[in-house]
């Protein structure tokens, strides 16, 4: 199946980039560009893409309002944010809008491509350099008694230990060796998590996680 994906940047050399990376793989098929939020909503209402790549800082319309209402009437779309070293202040803010992930503009052009059939398949990612940055964002605040929080306790004991594991960083494959399972039964578990938490996939795993103090920073 062929990954159908829509560029979102200011910057017309940045989109060509990214469509030569993209465009040089079978698998994936580069339907459409926007230079702004605004105009990348717009083009995703009627091409529906399944990934959309969309930068941060724009005119007009920036990459956070962008995700929000590609996201709004493309539900089914997967948004990654493309972000550099200092944006900080726009993490929180995406994570809610419901972004999918977070890549690094400055990626390997192998990065970006395992990023997008990632994102495509279902899953979420976060850039390495970015996910220190993310869990110290959410977990700056006091975790508080939030619907989501109460959810945690539908989760059964070994759910609640893969989510803890998962909010750390640990693959699937690390977990399963952690907690002595099967990679399968780990699967299973964090598509347990997922519906049971109302969540879209491993990123707001991670958010969760750290929002309602389940996991916090610096914890073995």
């Amino acid at each position: 199946m062929t990954i159908r994906v829509l560029l979102v940047d200011d910057e017309a050399m940045v989109r060509v980039g990214l469509r030569m990376v993209l465009s040089a793989e079978t698998d994936i098929e580069v339907v459409g560009e926007a230079a702004d939020g605004g105009a990348g909503a717009q083009l995703a209402r009627t091409l529906r893409p399944d990934v959309v790549l969309m930068d941060v800082r724009m005119p007009d319309v920036d990459g956070i309002e962008g995700a929000r209402q590609v996201l709004a009437t493309c539900p089914a779309s997967r948004v990654v944010i493309l972000t550099t070293f200092g944006e900080d202040e726009y993490i929180e803010r995406a994570l809610r809008a419901g972004v999918s992930g977070f890549l690094l503009k400055v990626s390997p052009a192998e990065q970006l491509i395992e990023a997008v059939r990632t994102v495509a398949a279902g899953g979420g990612l976060l850039d390495p350099a970015v996910t220190l940055r993310v869990i110290s964002s959410f977990a700056a605040a006091p975790p508080g008694r939030t619907a989501r929080s109460a959810a945690l306790d539908a989760l059964t004991p070994r759910e609640r230990d893969v989510l803890t594991l998962v909010a750390r960083g640990l693959s699937n494959a690390e977990v399963a060796a952690e907690l002595y399972l099967g990679e399968a039964t780990v699967k299973t578990h964090v598509s347990s998590v997922l519906l049971k938490l109302g969540l879209r996939d491993r990123v707001q795993a991670v958010v969760t996680a750290y929002e309602t103090g389940l996991v916090r920073p610096g914890e073995a």
